[in-house]
């Protein structure tokens, strides 16, 4: 897959964000043997600012510091490329976050989990120790909202059903 520069533009929200990252991925993947190509991009946003992948131990602390008893957005966009169509959309979700302790926090980066995740956690991992509440889609928060994904798969034609049989 060529690489894509997950770089926000200037005025870009998550929403947009989101949703341009899942289509350019769509367009850099070579589709193989006819198969839908699935693609997804995930940004989390704590009041009004992007919180990305963090690039240090340092910046995991102060993402999961900034989130810690409060609420967060997650976006998801989602784009399927089959047939000669490229649908996308984006899904949001809420996240509440319990009050984290410093040695919770510590503990938590020590794993190396928050590396490699928007917003600095997982939720199908440790991080589930940390969320008190979500309104919206679960499967989202892990990055992969699959009622969206369901919808834009069979809207480009590809029988879901039949897949999974």
């Amino acid at each position: 897959m060529t690489s894509v520069d997950e770089s926000p533009r200037e005025g870009e929200g998550a929403f947009e964000l989101a949703e341009r990252l899942a289509r350019e991925k769509a367009l850099a993947v070579v589709a193989n043997g006819g198969l839908p190509v699935l693609t997804a991009d995930t940004t989390v946003v704590c009041d009004g600012e992007l919180l990305g992948k963090p690039a240090s131990a340092g910046e995991a602390r102060s993402m999961l510091l900034a989130l810690s008893g409060r609420t967060h957005q997650v976006f998801t966009g989602v784009c399927v490329r089959h047939a000669g169509r490229l649908l996308s959309a984006v899904e949001r979700t809420e996240v509440t976050f319990a009050r984290l302790t410093p040695g919770q926090i510590d503990w938590y980066v020590a794993t190396g989990e928050p590396m490699d995740k928007a917003g600095g956690y997982h939720i199908d991992g440790r991080g589930a120790l940390f969320v008190s509440a979500i309104s919206g889609s679960p499967s989202n928060v892990a990055g992969l909202p699959v009622a969206l994904v369901a919808r834009l798969l069979r809207e480009t034609g590809v029988d879901i059903e039949r897949l999974s049989a």
